[in-house]
């Protein structure tokens, strides 16, 4: 089995989107990808849209080849859009693309705004969405467990099992803070999890939940060879430092998307500020993006050069 991920908080954009190939299935999970609108009252900096747009690239040519996808919930940055806004994955760049793929989607404990996305997604893909439940092939779903911290109206979203000559899972945005998705991952007995941290970034995760994300954390890594943390923690450089922090109390390696890609740590969204005071844009650019008349050519050359660079810190230099 070979496991690419694609796009995620460390690698540029907002997501978890990973490629799994195994010996019979190429399964693509989560295949969206966003930018935070506002991030520090700054739209996205041109830099890290032209990261977007070849992410993006990636992603449609990893779904023209897939014989599988999953879709663990419809939030915006972990599935294509038809209202996508100029930095999301547009349902129109994938429409009639690979029209025998099969689809896998979480079906149950929709909210409203998901059952939309839902009948949108499988409208224009002209396909009934697949039920993510019980086993299929190499995969194996989880009951919908909660996006985050437990609460009496929280989004669920489905978790994935994928086994060959090892297992893999991946256990979206589960963010650590629910007990009972962590006792789904361990009866799995896994061999590398990718998932989502505690969104460290907003005010309202307290104290407490952190310690119970880091205790669960930690009680993973004592069973699973390698654990991938990435997607919300990884919106601020804090999250980073409780990575490091995190992996220096661990019995096994704990890493984000890029260190498991062997690819620099590219926490642009944390840097928006940093990037806007080092590459000013000029008033008006990102409407003139929007309507299509002007693109992203001037940065595209730095974003190939991205991994020459040993860290993040080097970008600008």
């Amino acid at each position: 089995m070979h496991i690419r991920i694609l796009g995620t908080e460390s690698l540029g954009v907002r997501g978890l989107c990973c490629f799994v190939e195994t010996e019979s299935r190429k399964i693509l999970i989560d295949p969206g990808a966003a930018l935070g609108y506002k991030r520090y009252s700054l739209l996205p900096h041109p830099l890290q849209i032209a990261l977007d747009e070849e992410i993006q690239r990636q992603i449609v040519a990893a779904w023209s080849q897939a014989t599988d996808i999953v879709i663990s919930h419809f939030h915006g940055d972990h599935i294509p859009l038809v209202d996508a806004n100029p930095y999301q994955l547009n349902m129109e760049r994938v429409r009639g693309v690979n029209p025998d793929v099969r689809v896998w989607a979480k079906t149950s404990v929709l909210s409203q705004t998901e059952e939309r996305r839902a009948h949108a997604f499988s409208r224009v893909l002209n396909k009934k969405l697949n039920p993510a439940e019980g086993s299929e092939g190499p995969c194996t779903f989880s009951d919908p467990v909660p996006h985050g911290r437990a609460t009496d109206n929280c989004e669920k979203v489905v978790m994935t099992r994928v086994e060959e000559d090892f297992v893999f899972v991946h256990a979206s945005d589960i963010q650590l803070l629910n007990n009972e998705a962590i006792a789904v991952i361990l009866s799995w007995r896994p061999d590398v999890v990718f998932l989502s941290g505690p969104p460290i970034y907003l005010s309202r995760v307290s104290n407490e939940q952190l310690e119970m994300a880091r205790r669960n954390a930690l009680l993973l890594s004592r069973k699973i060879d390698t654990l991938i943390i990435d997607h919300h923690l990884l919106r601020d450089r804090k999250g980073a430092l409780w990575l490091e922090e995190l992996s220096s109390e661990s019995m096994n390696p704990i890493v984000c998307g890029a260190d498991f890609m062997k690819r620099p740590r590219l926490l642009l969204e944390a840097d928006r500020q940093i990037l806007y005071q080092k590459m000013p844009v000029r008033e008006g650019w990102h409407e003139a993006y929007a309507e299509g008349r002007v693109g992203t050519v001037p940065y595209r050359k730095l974003v190939k050069r991205f991994h020459e660079y040993a860290h993040l810190d080097n970008y600008l230099s």
